[in-house]
């Protein structure tokens, strides 16, 4: 019986020859992050420890994100706290206003993770980083602390589920689509604990920002990690990104897993997770009048270039409706530049909208966008729980940043067919 991509990691992470779903492993790490949230709670436990100093200063991130520019003295006292330690401890991946990204696009930005590696971080979209081939996936402050002292993690391996992707998405389609359309047909548990491993001839037709956001949202079908095999495209980005050498690992032929589905990316159509949770999906298309508020686009799933490249296309020339509130959010310093110089945030000015710096903020309900009582947001985040971007009365609708923008534009939600593109 030969064993999955995450399988095949985790042994050689572990030492071992082979490793079956539900053994229990002790695997080295090869990257241990957090961030100003989960960062605090992780250091304040580490202290209580004999153990004072990190595994390895170059293998750990502390990446302050969430609340930053800090919004309130909490915030600020946290993101203190991880300054400090980082200092103290030297960590060479520490990453200060003005350097940070989000935290998820930013590390592979920084080539700090690439294929065959094993990351644990503080923060449950850190399975992101399945994009480049490795296993990643996110675990609590406690065990993020003791990965940062000792370089390992206690894992059971998963069972997997494979996704035969065929086809090229049609244009305005993209990687959001993709994961809301498996999120809405496997459900938000439909993945508990398996690693989702994405395979065929589809794939090279999704760009590795269309990769990061599918990845990205595995946690969203609970499973513990999603994965794509390393093709040229994945070479290209890490040689261009990173110094470091990395691993192809495939699935063998006799590989197990629970369940196959096939998906024909042609034959997706722009959709739209409704309220309360990202398995609520319904395509653009048969959701009907829902008058909207605030659009946000950004985030770890959908901050990147293309993303803010896909957004711009759609608001070249066009205004934002009247009262329609549009925040835009680079990911990254070198996005947000990148945006600058493209003119993309000329394109977002003029049309009414109004760009940040790199911040989680409204995705999590933290700040620069939070939303009271009856309102509405399309958003290009990844979670729509209740509360989640402010009042608890308050409505998340999950979408690409082509919804969003077209949603910007006529006030309701809208794709870009609906303006004629």
């Amino acid at each position: 019986m030969g064993m999955t991509m995450t399988q095949k990691i985790l042994a050689a992470h572990a030492g071992l020859e082979k490793v079956e779903a539900g053994q229990l492993i002790e695997a080295d790490l090869d990257l241990v992050l957090a961030n100003d949230i989960t960062g605090p709670v992780a250091i304040h436990e580490v202290e209580k420890l004999n153990k004072k100093t990190v595994f390895d200063k170059d293998k750990i991130a502390l990446v302050p994100d969430h609340f930053t520019p800090n919004k309130d003295i909490k915030s600020a006292e946290h993101c203190k706290c991880v300054r400090e330690y980082a200092y103290a401890q030297g960590i060479t991946n520490y990453f200060e206003l003005g350097e940070v990204g989000i935290e998820h696009a930013l590390l592979p930005e920084k080539g700090l993770i690439v294929a065959g590696e094993t990351c644990i971080g503080a923060d449950s979209h850190t399975c992101t980083y399945g994009a480049l081939g490795a296993f990643s996936t996110g675990v609590g402050s406690t065990d993020m602390g003791a990965g940062m002292i000792t370089g390992k993690a206690w894992f059971k391996v998963p069972s997997a589920i494979k996704f035969v992707l065929t086809g090229k998405p049609k244009e305005w389609v993209s990687g959001k689509d993709v994961i809301l359309h498996i999120i809405g047909m496997i459900g938000v548990d439909g993945a508990l604990y398996r690693s989702m491993e994405f395979v065929g001839d589809g794939i090279k037709n999704l760009s590795m920002d269309d990769r990061f956001t599918i990845a990205n949202m595995a946690i969203e079908a609970g499973a513990k990690n999603g994965i794509f095999p390393v093709d040229e495209l994945t070479e290209e980005y890490m040689k261009e990104h990173s110094t470091k050498s990395y691993t192809k690992y495939e699935a063998d032929e006799d590989a197990v897993y629970d369940e196959t589905y096939t998906i024909d990316l042609s034959a997706l159509e722009p959709t739209v997770a409704f309220p309360h949770l990202p398995e609520n999906t319904k395509t653009v298309a048969e959701s009907g009048d829902i008058k909207i508020d605030q659009v946000v686009i950004g985030s770890c799933t959908n901050g990147r270039i293309e993303d803010l490249r896909i957004a711009a296309k759609v608001l070249e020339g066009k205004h934002v409706a009247k009262g329609m509130r549009c925040i835009v959010i680079p990911a990254t310093q070198k996005i947000y530049l990148q945006a600058v110089d493209e003119g993309l945030v000329h394109t977002f000015i003029h049309a009414g909208a109004i760009v940040s710096t790199p911040t989680c903020g409204p995705c999590l309900g933290g700040h620069m966008g939070i939303l009271a009582s009856g309102e509405r947001a399309v958003s290009t985040t990844n979670r729509n729980f209740v509360g989640r971007m402010g009042h608890i009365d308050s409505e998340i609708y999950l979408a690409s940043p082509a919804v969003a923008a077209a949603s910007a534009i006529t006030g309701k939600l809208s794709q870009p067919s609906d303006l004629g593109l």
